[in-house]
This record gives structure tokens, C-alpha cells and sequence, in this order.
């Protein structure tokens, strides 16, 4: 599979395997026909699994992982691309329905966008907080206080 998708797209992916797990890191710009390919030739029908994480030292600051699973394969493979700040993504949810609510907890603990998704909003914190919690520039004990101070009639949520 992985010589297949190599032959077809070059650099745009890079095979990779860490303590017996398969993942490609792929070019964001190849993300939606990658994820495409997977699920209708590879037969990675089953997204387990969507997430991020943060390196702000980094130019590009956001890793993205879909985790994926192949029933008739009885296989998992991980799909990574790199993106900066100010980088949206295309939604998955026309592939996998599931990557729904996954790209939206991505959005509202990380920031990232998901062009045309069909509700992208926050999933799990009231849509006025501010900031995005799993992001590493978001102090392990900040909270928006205004929000609490507002919403709860409390000086601290702590």
C-alpha cells in the first residue's frame, strides 16, 4: 500500500513506523485526496480517531493525526500532516461521519479550522470561552475568568 501511494504521490508522504505502529506524514495539500484514497482503495473504512498537538516552537506549530481502521484489513494506520497557525484543513466528515464531532473538539481545544464543515463550532466549552486549552501556550491553571465571573457570578473557578 505504502509503494502504491509513493508511486502515486511522491514526497508528499513520508512512511513511517514507531514501536510497530504504522503513520504517514503527509503534505497538507494532499490530505483530502490521501484520506480519500485510503478509505475507498485502501478500505480504511473506520476513523478511530482525530486529534492534535501543539509545538509552538515550531514553524509549523500543529501536528493533525487521523487514526484510522481497516475492518476488512484488520489494520490501523495513523495520518499526520503539519500545518502552521493561521492553516485551515478540509473537513473528512463526507468520509468518515464520525470526524464530526472529532474535528470539533480539534477546533475548540486547538484552534483549528475545518473548511466546510457543516457545524464548526466548540464542542465541549461554552462558545464564549476564550483561548483553547490543550494548546501549550495556555497555562496549565488559566481559565477565562471573565466567563466565570460572568456566567457563574464567581471570582474563581478554581
Amino acid at each position: 500500500m505504502i509503494a502504491k501511494l509513493k508511486s502515486a504521490y511522491g514526497s508528499g508522504i513520508e512512511p513511517l513506523t514507531y514501536l510497530g505502529q504504522n503513520y504517514m506524514v503527509v503534505d497538507r495539500s494532499l490530505i483530502p485526496e490521501i484520506l480519500q484514497v485510503l478509505r475507498n482503495e485502501e478500505e480504511f473504512d473506520y476513523c478511530v480517531d482525530l486529534t492534535a498537538a501543539h509545538y509552538p516552537k515550531r514553524e509549523k506549530q500543529f501536528d493533525v493525526i487521523w487514526v484510522l481502521y481497516s475492518f476488512a484489513r484488520n489494520e490501523r494506520i495513523r495520518v499526520k500532516t503539519l500545518i502552521t497557525e493561521s492553516e485551515t484543513l478540509p473537513t473528512s466528515v463526507s468520509i468518515w461521519p464520525t470526524t464530526n464531532w472529532l474535528e470539533r473538539e480539534v477546533f475548540d481545544m486547538f484552534g483549528i479550522k475545518f473548511d466546510g464543515h457543516p457545524d464548526m463550532k466548540r464542542i465541549l466549552l461554552p462558545d464564549g470561552w476564550k483561548g483553547h486549552p490543550l494548546r501549550k501556550d495556555y497555562g496549565i491553571l488559566q481559565q477565562d475568568n471573565e466567563w466565570v465571573q460572568i456566567n457563574l457570578g464567581i471570582e474563581s473557578g478554581q
